[in-house]
């Protein structure tokens, strides 16, 4: 029945993220009551009962649209689908939506429910699980076994005394300390997708796809420093240098020289989880040197963002540092920026809304919201809640 229940809720996700829900066309004159129906439907994907329509109803009525938006994100259904249907893309390389929980999922949604300053998703030592004895695998750094249990015995994920916050460095056989720890970027879900083989570059592509709604077509850049392009970047692929300096350096000057914050990181395939080798660089930094031997060779977890200067200060750096070591000081740089901010109104728009922004007014309401998220401490649960007050009449 529980794997019933996850397929059921998977699809109903997916019809939302279409607009397939019945009754989700604008109507000409809604009122209160039709808005708060459209609303709770946006937002949990699922009809209200009669008690809670008729609460929103009355918070429409009067003014207090935020508070229906609140009453619906009330429903456990908010957390335990939309929300995990939502992130879920975000922790693997396919962006498939259809994949188990995991703790990076799992912490997105602890962080909505908990108001956590969204701003620290990428460097808080932070992570959600079950509360102990609420299934029966704890969490473990080998297999997501807790996680699959959360999620096959629909355990409410909306209620903190199920569904708890704790620290990645206390966990069960952490291996990384408190100033090692960077938020999703550090969980089991993440590493398995984005540190396994490689050469680790592959965190950085999908952080600031995830984070900063940029890929590296979007972030490329050609006038910045090539000084730390690793080894294994060949100066003139084809015997033609003229591609690398007006093709590949565009990515991997700002990408290379961000990249090293990953420098001990690695998913070990045979133990099934991450390691830490503190202050000894991964071998993968180090592959095929033979390419360019002149190119810069990782020493140690430091990074640079040459990207404060040129076409990509657009994203609004606001960062204290501009550079620094490992993934924690990273995460601050690239929370701290508007691009980010952007990127998760963005993010949040299309779901609850079912479309990107489209057309000025769309523009400038993220805009808006934007500047509500980070006046109100980065809560994304204020941005749903504003989006789909939005959303709610157009």
């Amino acid at each position: 029945m529980d794997r019933h229940w996850r397929t059921r809720s998977r699809l109903a996700g997916l019809a939302l993220a279409l607009g397939l829900w019945a009754g989700l066309a604008p109507t000409a004159a809604a009122g209160p009551r039709e808005q708060a129906k459209r609303m709770h439907d946006q937002l949990v994907g699922v009809p209200p009962t009669d008690a809670v329509l008729a609460s929103m109803e009355a918070s429409i009525g009067g003014g207090d649209a935020l508070g229906a938006a609140y009453t619906a994100m009330a429903n456990p259904v908010f957390y335990r689908s939309a929300l995990k249907n939502w992130v879920t893309p975000w922790t693997n390389v396919p962006g498939n939506v259809f994949e188990d929980l995991n703790d990076y999922t799992a912490t997105v949604i602890g962080m909505v429910r908990d108001d956590v300053p969204f701003n620290t998703v990428l460097s808080a030592d932070l992570v959600y699980t079950g509360a102990p004895g609420v299934v029966a695998n704890g969490y473990s750094q080998t297999d997501n076994l807790h996680y699959q249990q959360l999620e096959q015995q629909s355990v409410d994920l909306s209620d903190p005394n199920l569904f708890v916050a704790r620290m990645q460095s206390t966990l069960p056989g952490a291996v990384l300390q408190a100033g090692e720890t960077a938020g999703v970027v550090t969980t089991r879900a993440a590493s398995l997708a984005y540190f396994s083989g490689g050469t680790n570059r592959r965190m950085w592509r999908f952080t600031a796809r995830n984070f900063l709604c940029r890929d590296m077509e979007q972030l490329n850049d050609i006038t910045r420093p090539a000084d730390r392009i690793r080894q294994d970047v060949t100066r003139s692929p084809g015997g033609d240098s003229r591609i690398f300096h007006n093709t590949c350096v565009g990515c991997h000057s700002g990408m290379d020289a961000l990249a090293g914050a990953y420098a001990y990181y690695q998913w070990d395939d045979a133990a099934m989880r991450t390691t830490f080798t503190r202050g000894v660089v991964q071998p993968k930094f180090l592959i095929n040197a033979n390419n360019f031997p002149g190119g810069h060779i990782t020493t140690d977890d430091g990074w640079v963002n040459f990207w404060r200067v040129g076409p990509n200060s657009v994203l609004g750096w606001r960062g204290p540092a501009g550079s620094g070591n490992g993934a924690k000081s990273l995460g601050v740089e690239v929370g701290a920026t508007r691009a980010f901010s952007e990127c998760q109104v963005q993010k949040v728009f299309t779901r609850v809304c079912m479309h990107p922004p489209t057309g000025q007014a769309d523009y400038d309401e993220v805009q808006r919201i934007a500047n509500v998220f980070e006046a109100n401490n980065y809560s994304l649960k204020r941005v749903f809640a504003e989006t789909a007050v939005y959303c709610m009449g157009n």
